[in-house]
């Protein structure tokens, strides 16, 4: 069944690609923010790879230039075409690829393990497989001719040509990772351009509505806090006004406090102030949610969304998928899970539950938090929210998937994450069958190989992709965490 899930995809995004035959030639080049020119490049064949020193590489490739390249979606959607076209790879593989390792070119590292530029390319391979397909001379990561048609010439390298998933597979050795690209190809073959376009205005304005969110509940808690100093230093101003036992030490003294409520005035305008700017923010935030909700059920559009993932009665608790969220299978030294997540990714009721406490300011520790008590009697408590919902009080019910507040990393927190955990902690949530269920479409192990079991029982041990030993295989040598 996983073998026809993913054969069925691929051949569909393979119907129509064109196969280089020979040394295939470039028709066009392009700079930064620049339409294609005209220009004739011979480029490698996708059969050997690159000799030793054979390209010339920027002095300083493993680091970002000081003003990255940008390029418009117009653009890129000719680049991955003409790609594409000419290693007999689809173009909507090449944009998808492009969206998850780079975000069109909004993220292109370096990233934690190295990976760098328009399409990800850990160094060793961009040595191998990078090409100067502009014409410029040089072979460049960080330019997006050269990262597009590096990524087309590799995947066709690695059998793209017949076989799409195994060449996906082959740039990033997770199975989930095949079927997120494979099913926003997808999405992309079937809206073209357009689609590609109206998915990245959303998921842009989504994205800054909840950073939006983030920031303005940080300004209001740091005025909040603020405010609250004052008003004690002020109380202990007045007490010293009644206490003052000569008429003259209490005019003094009411003259200092009559001076310093000036200041706790101004700190009460200003916490009005961020309140009124975080309930804007609220507006936007589910203005944009709206709006994303539709687009957000279709495959492989869901997680770019930050949307939230189902499985029988439960629901993940941190939005974004695998890509994006991760969690070990043990962290601390008593029970609990550690959820990784960028800072403000959605979080979500695990199922259907009451609150049983919710607090919207930061306890030392724990930090923005709640705990509920599930419909099946447990009891779990999430730390370190950068947001909760004004809505999520004491008593209130929840429906599982019902979006709660957002990752941060108040309180003791080393890093944005999402600290989830019983009450008592008697086991680790990561052990719950429910919770690994989620693995490979919700989050990503940190400390495995995350494997994607799809609804059929197949068992672990058939694996439909692995690396078969042949010169062409030997010649590529396949790397972890990235192209």
């Amino acid at each position: 069944m996983r073998l026809l899930v993913f054969a069925a995809i691929g051949l569909a995004l393979l119907a129509g690609s064109a196969r280089a035959a020979g040394p295939p030639v470039l028709g066009f080049s392009i700079s930064s923010g620049a339409q294609p020119g005209l220009a004739r490049v011979s480029l490698p064949s996708a059969s050997v790879p690159n000799a030793p020193g054979s390209i010339s590489i920027p002095v300083s490739f493993t680091s970002a230039p000081l003003s990255p390249q940008q390029v418009p979606l117009s653009t890129l959607h000719v680049l991955w075409q003409q790609a594409g076209s000419t290693y007999g790879i689809p173009w909507q593989v090449l944009a998808s690829i492009n969206k998850i390792e780079s975000n069109f070119g909004q993220n292109m590292g370096p990233s934690s393990a190295g990976a760098v530029g328009w399409m990800q390319f850990m160094p060793s391979t961009w040595l191998r497989w990078g090409l100067d397909a502009d014409g410029d001379g040089i072979a460049d990561p960080w330019n997006a001719t050269d990262a597009i048609y590096a990524a087309a010439r590799y995947l066709a390298a690695a059998g793209g040509q017949t076989d799409i998933a195994r060449g996906v597979f082959a740039y990033n050795h997770a199975d989930w990772y095949v079927r997120e690209v494979l099913d926003l190809a997808q999405v992309y073959g079937q809206g073209g351009i357009t689609q590609t376009a109206d998915l990245q205005q959303l998921q842009a304005k989504l994205d800054e509505a909840r950073r939006e969110i983030v920031r303005a509940n940080e300004q209001l808690l740091a005025a909040q806090d603020s405010e609250e100093q004052l008003r004690k230093v002020s109380q202990g101003l007045h007490a010293r006004v009644d206490a003052a036992a000569l008429l003259s030490d209490r005019l003094a003294a009411e003259q200092r406090a009559a001076l310093y409520d000036v200041r706790v005035y101004a700190a009460g305008t200003a916490t009005g102030a961020a309140r009124a700017s975080l309930e804007e923010a609220q507006s936007a935030l589910a203005t944009a949610t709206q709006s994303a909700k539709a687009p957000s059920f279709a495959s492989g559009v869901g997680n770019l969304m930050g949307a939230a993932s189902y499985h029988g009665d439960y629901v993940f608790p941190v939005g974004g998928g695998p890509q994006l969220v991760s969690v070990a299978h043990t962290h601390h030294d008593y029970p609990a899970a550690d959820i990784a997540a960028p800072a403000g990714s959605p979080v979500y009721a695990i199922s259907n539950a009451v609150v049983v406490n919710a607090w919207h300011s930061a306890d030392p520790r724990c930090g923005i938090g709640m705990t509920i008590r599930t419909i099946d009697g447990q009891v779990w408590t999430y730390c370190h929210l950068a947001y909760l919902d004004p809505a999520v009080t004491d008593g209130v019910s929840l429906a599982a998937g019902a979006q709660v507040g957002l990752v941060g990393s108040t309180g003791h927190a080393t890093g944005p994450h999402l600290h989830l955990q019983l009450q008592p902690a008697t086991s680790y949530p990561q052990d719950q069958p429910w919770f690994q269920d989620f693995a490979g479409t919700a989050f990503g192990w940190e400390d495995a190989p995350t494997v994607l079991e799809l609804p059929d029982s197949t068992p672990a041990s058939r694996r439909v992709f692995s690396v078969v030993p042949d010169s062409r295989d030997a010649a590529i040598g396949f790397t972890l965490g990235g192209a």
